[in-house]
């Protein structure tokens, strides 16, 4: 079937006449004759009869005009939701992101854009960067959040979003707390490490082969930040963290901070994504909203 011709039967029936289809369309009136006719003739059926100035639906035509009002309202529908997902409103963004962005930024910028962009589904999971960096490649997510890395595999894109400090952190009754010390001296506590593929793991060990001091003793080895505080705050071990991670429990006085010399380490916050390839809108949106807020989030 010739949907335009049938669109143009639709709008005479709708409108009650071809004169009133052919200006609304912003055509000629016998353009619009000559199409509904073509189409009676495809269908072998009348469609319309005249009446006066206007024109009558036969019962062939009332049968059509039906199947075309649900036709085109689906069109009309299709046209909306199209243009939704076009512009972001609509979609399905999966994120992989590592814990320190996952528990506390993702959380406050996916309550605020949801606000905004209800009709976008957020699937977010938490891993270490190796794991987020394989779901990223392996497009069982569209954009990552990774915490402390600066490099980017082959095949990803980064773009740094901020910075922030790089603590140790002690039992508020530590003979360390709130003490100034030195890298080889900290590194004889026993540290409460996260599993091999941690970032800030990684980080401390690389510190201390540039120091050239010998690693800390594992003592502890957790999978999430939650459980390594609570260590700390029940009094063992040292732990090497994110200022935001910490802050809070530093400046309630659970835990205490070692001041360890002539070290000055930053933990960036970064966004990845595939290189070479165009985002989807709900991502290109998302990473967008995420820029505007970021100064606002992290603001004391």
């Amino acid at each position: 079937m010739n949907l335009h011709a049938l669109k143009l039967f639709y709008e005479t029936a709708a409108r009650g006449g071809v004169t009133k289809a052919a200006e609304a369309l912003h055509i000629s009136q016998p353009a619009v004759t000559a199409q509904i006719r073509n189409l009676e003739q495809e269908l072998g059926l009348v469609l319309l009869a005249s009446q006066g100035r206007g024109v009558q639906l036969t019962e062939a035509g009332e049968l059509l005009y039906g199947y075309a009002v649900k036709l085109f309202a689906l069109e009309k529908e299709m046209d909306v939701r199209l243009n939704d997902y076009r512009s972001g409103q609509l979609g399905k963004l999966r994120i992989a992101a590592t814990y320190l962005p996952a528990n506390y930024v993702l959380p406050v910028i996916m309550a605020a854009y949801k606000q905004q962009y209800e009709h976008v589904d957020l699937i977010l999971t938490t891993a270490n960067s190796q794991s987020v960096y394989h779901k990223l490649l392996h497009y069982e997510a569209e954009l990552a959040f990774i915490g402390g890395s600066k490099e980017a595999p082959i095949g990803i894109v980064r773009e740094e979003l901020m910075e922030d400090e790089l603590w140790f952190i002690v039992p508020s009754g530590h003979k360390l707390a709130n003490a100034n010390v030195e890298l080889k001296d900290m590194m004889k506590e026993p540290f409460i490490l996260r599993e091999e593929g941690s970032s800030t793991r990684d980080k401390l060990f690389a510190l201390c082969k540039l120091h050239n001091v010998e690693p800390p003793k594992v003592g502890l080895q957790f999978n999430g930040l939650g459980e390594t505080i609570r260590a700390v705050i029940s009094g063992y071990g040292a732990i090497f963290v994110s200022a935001i991670e910490v802050s809070e429990h530093v400046r309630q006085g659970t835990v205490a901070r070692a001041h360890v010399q002539e070290v000055q380490l930053t933990n960036p916050i970064a966004l990845y994504s595939r290189a070479g390839e165009e985002l989807s809108p709900a991502a290109r949106t998302f990473a967008s909203f995420m820029k505007q807020r970021m100064p606002f989030l992290l603001k004391p």
